[in-house]
């Protein structure tokens, strides 16, 4: 007995022996009142200091799972290992439609899968590489020592009232009246979304939106019932003639806008269009969620305003953002900024869902930011990702036989094949050659765009990202006649 107890270097001893021992006892190993080896007899047995078998013997008898007789050692408690008739569920049968389709619509799951070695121009997240570690830390144990007692409790659904006055601000930097406004914290961009979906009054059961549009955006109207109109997108953003004509046919719920380095086409609308889809929105009196996805990654021409800056005293748009593709995705810390009123029902949503985000993350982000460190960050993150963008662009158009090439900024490109090529095959193609990278059609809200690709440069070396479009664009030469 006790021979199969292997030790670990991740973790204290005293703690494994303990777990061991505890494990034994409620899985009916141990027996009641049976006789534990002398402290003793433990450390020579397992080659570890007596000290660590006493504590561990410590610990367990304060958990009421062994006992000491004075003289005799210890013992095992009377301890419940009763266990009922074991019983077989089938849970698919119990799985609920809007389960099935989130799990169809699972890229995690059913998009290509990949391997250590592969070029994978499948991600756009940041590239860990350039975090700013040493800086984030400072931050932590700066807040950590003002208010750790406070950080480390229970917060408010509303979120951290340091990280909300410096996101107003913020946001008014960009150009947005603030005066009637209010910001919520949420987990990230997805989570805010969703609260929103889930709290809007659905009565006509249609939104409309760019076509291509965010994935996990799609995912969540399906997920909530939505029907979806796209509308196609022009070079300097959404096709307004066609926008004008959806919505004096048919009414909407509301708009869902990705205005800056539009997900997945790159595209940056024009301040013309931004101004007209305004103007056009007002007159039909149609609430907007814009996306604020990737605004910081401009590495040319002059800065644009969010809708929500056009919108001016107005309280139809809703602002949805994060820092998760420029910073630390992991903190998962997003805000939404809209309307007093509506962000009053949103706390309460908020609450009732996950009462509230946490503390610890907003209040060291707080700090990281309040320090100046995201400014000192920003400029590096960008000249670096300038470079792999100017570079993807290059090559791209070099090696890549195609219709067209979408992206202004930001940390992706979005490519549209000629004659039709299935990017299906083409990935499939592509995939024995270690490359890989997301199909289109997945982001079209009518199942269009099988001839499209979108290619994430962020996280890749520049030598993988020259090394990987070299290969699509080889591989569509000799198998498509690209």
């Amino acid at each position: 007995m006790f021979n199969d107890f292997k030790l670990t270097e991740d973790r204290p001893i005293y703690i494994q022996l303990k777990d061991y021992l505890k494990r034994m006892i409620t899985n009916g190993h141990l027996l009641e009142h049976q006789k534990l080896p002398s402290t003793r007899e433990f450390s020579s047995l397992l080659s570890i200091s007596r000290n660590t078998v006493l504590t561990a013997y410590t610990d367990l008898e304060q958990e009421g799972l062994i006992y000491a007789v004075k003289g005799k050692g210890h013992f095992v408690s009377h301890v419940e290992t009763f266990k009922s008739q074991s019983i077989h569920l089938n849970w698919t049968e119990k799985i609920n439609g809007q389960t099935f389709l989130a799990e169809k619509m699972d890229l995690m799951k059913h998009g290509v899968g990949w391997k250590k070695g592969m070029i994978s121009f499948t991600s756009i997240a940041p590239d860990e590489k350039l975090f700013d570690v040493e800086n984030f830390k400072r931050a932590f144990l700066n807040r950590m020592s003002l208010e750790g007692d406070i950080v480390l409790n229970y917060g408010y659904a509303k979120g951290y009232k340091p990280l909300i006055e410096y996101l107003l601000h913020y946001m008014e930097i960009k150009g947005i009246d603030t005066s009637n406004k209010d910001i919520l914290i949420t987990n990230g961009f997805t989570e805010g979304l969703d609260l929103l979906l889930s709290s809007l009054n659905k009565k006509n059961g249609r939104l409309i939106c760019e076509n291509p549009t965010h994935h996990s955006a799609l995912k969540l109207f399906q997920l909530h019932g939505f029907e979806i109109d796209g509308i196609e997108m022009e070079n300097d953003g959404v096709n307004v003639k066609k926008l004008e004509k959806s919505l004096s046919e048919k009414e909407y719920d509301f708009a869902y806008l990705i205005p800056s380095y539009h997900n997945p086409t790159g595209i940056v609308t024009s301040s013309e269009k931004r101004k007209k889809m305004m103007d056009l929105f007002s007159s039909y009196q149609l609430p907007i969620i814009e996306d604020g996805f990737n605004e910081e990654l401009r590495y040319s021409g002059s800065h644009l305003a969010p809708l929500a800056a056009f919108g001016g005293l107005g309280n139809n748009v809703i602002y949805i953002s994060s820092f998760s593709k420029i910073l630390f995705p992991g903190l998962r810390v997003g805000w939404i900024l809209a309307d007093k009123e509506l962000i009053y029902y949103l706390e309460s949503m908020k609450r009732a869902r996950t009462i509230h985000t946490s503390t610890l993350d907003q209040a060291v982000l707080y700090q990281y930011l309040n320090d100046g460190y995201f400014e000192k960050y920003i400029k590096k993150a960008k000249a670096v990702y300038k470079k792999k963008y100017e570079l993807a662009v290059h090559y791209c158009k070099q090696y890549i036989p195609c219709k067209r090439i979408t992206g202004d900024g930001g940390l992706h490109l979005f490519i549209e094949l000629n004659n039709n090529i299935d990017t299906q095959k083409l990935l499939e193609a592509c995939y024995p050659k270690g490359v890989v990278f997301s199909i289109g059609h997945v982001f079209y809200t009518d199942n269009n765009g099988k001839h499209t690709l979108r290619l994430g440069f962020s996280r890749l070396q520049e030598n993988e990202i020259v090394e990987g479009i070299k290969i699509i664009g080889n591989t569509l030469k000799t198998n498509f006649g690209g």
